[in-house]
């Protein structure tokens, strides 16, 4: 038989030693065997090569046999491609009517019978071949019936034109549909990222809570100059951790940004000295910023990090010195872009390095998070995922092109600032912070499931002078207020299992009015659930002259809810 002449066998499982085993089993067939150790391999052979028989396992990880083989069926090129099942353990009539209604066309136990499974191979390869042989018969009939129709009738050929604009067309609609699967993929890969991503935050910061609280409290008791510098350093350790969280969820797009109208001129010069820190010496920062460019709408610290990021990843392309260019032109959309940008006014910030650049298959990934070229140690990978995260959330994107030896360019598109938001504040105004008094001595209930955040928090606020009750769930706080305690202020955590502490925040507005609530979360983000929109929110972790703040604005709002019941 010559090789134009053998079929395809895709042969799927994890397992090295059950493939190799099958493969000794069917190489006496003669035919071309092809091994997949999961379903995206099987997907890349069925994609590239026509397929006659798919034998796989049923027991596999990520995607078993049942779900590959249904996601084989729904592809409109595969749905006659004969499935076999092997299994050592889904040997039930149930588990074989499953695998039927999978698609499959037969199912093999273990352990298996060589001549058997030959056999039975055999059968569907004669059957493939004859479907072929057949499908050449009619396309030979078809081909002959057009030429002697073309004889008889001159009209044929309009027919013909018609027939090929239409294969023409089922062709190019089977293109899109596979480029569109292939962005949903992609699409729901990242979110299955983001969503990974938030949940590791979100315990990353409970934990830094316990840490950088306890931390606070001891710098206040140590007194030796070693220990402070140790406790400073442990400090600013767990700050970088902090940091580090809020660029895990700018990319997951959970991060809360508090968007404000932004003159991009006037942040670039506050931190020009920082990003000339940043790239050294043998880099030279150009900028070409209009005056009377409009401001844009996006949280301030985001941009500021967004633009030390795209400053730190043209450094680092940049080993023997260049130059960094930023510029920026306003530019108008009368239709959504490819990328999904919708219409409207947007400032185009372009930063252009003069590095190495990057090829095709690097800069198709470089906005993926952990993705990094650099060395071990060197990069975390979540630069450009960072920056890509806050324009997205912000309603604009991040778009990269590269020439490998010409350097690269990110413009970072984001929304004009529109209305009375287009009045942008300076930077310095929008940073004072009014100072608060430490409040009068309160009694607070703290409410948190999780033991080292909330000894923690418990600590700092007996520091502060108040006293504390500790609840460890939103029923246990309901029971020790519904036994008459005498409550001042709650602060409550807001992932919690039962009842959570937006839910529990809800309740006390409706029970107990006068006791005021701060609910403090992990998560960058609240949903949008029952908690008044008006409830003081803290995100962790915080230090201990945030919790102040938040302590002092409660009072603050009981004081002026007091005096109020008081005039009626």
């Amino acid at each position: 038989m010559s090789e134009q002449d053998k079929v395809n066998i895709l042969l799927v499982d994890d397992q090295p030693a059950k493939l190799l085993s099958y493969e000794v089993i069917l190489e006496g067939l003669g035919e071309n065997l092809l091994t997949a150790t999961n379903a995206r391999e099987a997907f890349e052979h069925l994609l590239k090569s026509d397929v006659a028989v798919v034998l796989m396992d049923v027991q596999m990880p990520e995607l078993d046999g049942f779900e590959l083989a249904a996601m084989i069926r729904e592809h409109p090129r595969f749905e006659k491609i004969a499935i076999i099942f092997v299994s050592a353990i889904h040997l039930t009539d149930l588990d074989r009517m499953r695998g039927y209604a999978a698609g499959a066309v037969d199912y093999v136990p273990v352990p298996v019978a060589p001549e058997m499974l030959r056999a039975k191979v055999r059968i569907f390869i004669d059957l493939y071949r004859k479907t072929r042989q057949l499908e050449r018969m009619n396309e030979e009939l078809e081909l002959r019936v057009s030429e002697r129709t073309a004889e008889l009738e001159a009209s044929t050929q309009a027919l013909s034109r018609l027939n090929e604009e239409l294969e023409a067309r089922i062709e190019e609609r089977t293109r899109e549909r596979e480029a569109a699967l292939a962005q949903l993929f992609e699409a729901q890969k990242m979110d299955t990222i983001g969503q990974l991503t938030g949940g590791v935050a979100h315990d990353f910061n409970n934990l830094l809570m316990a840490v950088l609280g306890s931390l606070e409290l001891l710098r206040k008791r140590v007194t030796d100059e070693r220990g402070v510098r140790l406790l400073e350093n442990a400090i600013e350790g767990a700050e970088r951790g902090a940091a580090l969280t809020k660029r895990l969820l700018a990319f997951a797009r959970r991060q809360e940004l508090k968007p404000e109208a932004v003159r991009v001129d006037t942040l670039l010069n506050g931190i020009e000295d920082l990003l000339s820190r940043a790239v050294g010496p043998s880099i030279r920062i150009e900028t070409a910023l209009d005056s009377d460019l409009p401001p844009v709408r996006a949280d301030v610290n985001q941009l500021e990090l967004a633009f030390l990021n795209l400053a730190v990843n043209a450094r680092d392309a940049m080993p023997e010195g260049g130059s960094l260019r930023i510029s920026a032109e306003r530019i108008s959309l009368v239709a959504p872009s490819q990328d999904g940008l919708a219409p409207g006014d947007y400032l185009c910030i372009a930063v252009k390095d003069t590095g190495t650049g990057m090829d095709e298959a690097t800069l198709a990934k470089a906005a993926e998070p952990f993705f990094t070229t650099k060395g071990p140690g060197k990069g975390t990978g979540l630069g450009l995922s960072m920056v890509h995260g806050m324009a997205a959330q912000s309603g604009g994107v991040l778009r990269l092109s590269s020439r490998v030896g010409e350097g690269t360019v990110a413009h970072l598109l984001l929304p004009v600032a529109q209305g009375d938001a287009a009045k942008a504040p300076s930077r310095a105004s929008s940073q004072r912070q009014p100072t608060l008094a430490r409040a009068p001595a309160k009694r607070v209930l703290i409410v948190d499931d999780d033991a080292l955040v909330r000894t923690g928090t418990a600590a700092m606020m007996e520091d502060l002078g108040h006293e504390v009750i500790e609840a460890d769930s939103a029923a246990q706080a309901l029971a020790i207020l519904g036994s008459k305690a005498m409550v001042d202020l709650v602060l409550t955590d807001h992932a919690m299992p039962g009842m959570s502490g937006a839910e529990l925040v809800a309740r006390l507005r409706e029970q107990y009015p006068e006791v005021r609530a701060i609910l403090a979360s992990g998560y960058a983000e609240l949903p949008s659930g029952p908690a008044p929109v008006d409830a003081i929110r803290l995100s962790k972790p915080f230090t201990q002259d945030e919790l102040a703040a938040a302590i002092a604005r409660a009072t603050a709002d009981a004081d002026r809810s007091a005096a109020k019941r008081r005039a009626i």
